[in-house]
C-alpha cells in the first residue's frame, strides 16, 4: 500500500515558461473572436449598401442634370435656326423690295416693246436672280378682288360681272413664299346697280315664255 505525502495533490502538467492562469482563456478568447466575426461582416455589409444607395442616387441627380442640359441645349439650337432663318428671309425681303420700282420699270418697258438689246439681257438677268432668291409676282385682270393681296387704286361698275372684280393691274404683286411684300395695285369693277335685278326679271320672263305665258281665265 503506497502511502501519500500529506499536502501535495496532483495537478496537470504545465508548459514550462506558462503559468495554469493562462491555459484556460485561450478557449474563451476564440469563441468570443467566432461569436464578434459576423456581426463585423454584417455591419460592413450595410455600410457598404449604403454607400452604394448613395452613389446610385447621386448617378440619377447627374443623369436628370445632363438630360436637362441636352433638351436646353437643343431648344437652344432650334431657337438659333429658327432665327438665323427669320433674318436671312427679312434681309432677302428688304433687298427685293428695293428692287421692285426697278423691276416695275422693266415691266413697263417690255409692254411699250422698248425691252431690246442689251437692256433686255440685263432685264432678265435680274429677274431670274430675283426668282431665285423666292420672288414670285401675282395679279391678273379678271381675278376676283381679294383685300389681302389686292389694294384697289380705281373703282367702278360694270354690268358684265357679277362680284368685285380685278379688271386692271396696274401694279402687279409680289411675294417671297406666303409673305406678300406689296400687294398687287388693281382697279376693280363691281357689278352694275340694279344689274342682277333686271337679269332676274329677264329670267323670269323667258321662264314664262317657256311655260306658255300666264294662264288665262
Amino acid at each position: 500500500m503506497t502511502e501519500e505525502t500529506p499536502g501535495f495533490e496532483e495537478k496537470p502538467d504545465v508548459p514550462s515558461g506558462a503559468t495554469p492562469e493562462d491555459a484556460e482563456p485561450q478557449a474563451d478568447s476564440s469563441s468570443a473572436e467566432e461569436e464578434s466575426a459576423p456581426a463585423g461582416d454584417a455591419n460592413q455589409t450595410v455600410a457598404l449598401v449604403a454607400q452604394l444607395d448613395q452613389a446610385r442616387k447621386a448617378l440619377d441627380e447627374r443623369t436628370a442634370d445632363l438630360q436637362r442640359l441636352q433638351a436646353e441645349f437643343q431648344n437652344y439650337r432650334r431657337r438659333v435656326e429658327r432665327d438665323r432663318i427669320a433674318v436671312k428671309e427679312i434681309a432677302v425681303a428688304n433687298l427685293l423690295t428695293e428692287l421692285l420700282p426697278v423691276l416695275d420699270d422693266i415691266g413697263r418697258a417690255r409692254e411699250h416693246g422698248e425691252l431690246v438689246g442689251g437692256f433686255k439681257s440685263v432685264a432678265e438677268s435680274l429677274e431670274t436672280v430675283a426668282a431665285k432668291m423666292g420672288l414670285q409676282q401675282f395679279g391678273k385682270e379678271g381675278e376676283p378682288f381679294d383685300p389681302t393681296i389686292h389694294e384697289a387704286l380705281m373703282h367702278s361698275y360694270a354690268p358684265d360681272v357679277t362680284e368685285t372684280t380685278c379688271v386692271a393691274i396696274l401694279q402687279p404683286g409680289y411675294r417671297i413664299g406666303e409673305r406678300t411684300i406689296r400687294p398687287a395695285r388693281v382697279a376693280v369693277a363691281e357689278p352694275q346697280p340694279g344689274a342682277q335685278a333686271a337679269k332676274g326679271d329677264e329670267a323670269e320672263a323667258g321662264d314664262d315664255k317657256e311655260s306658255g305665258g300666264p294662264d288665262e281665265g
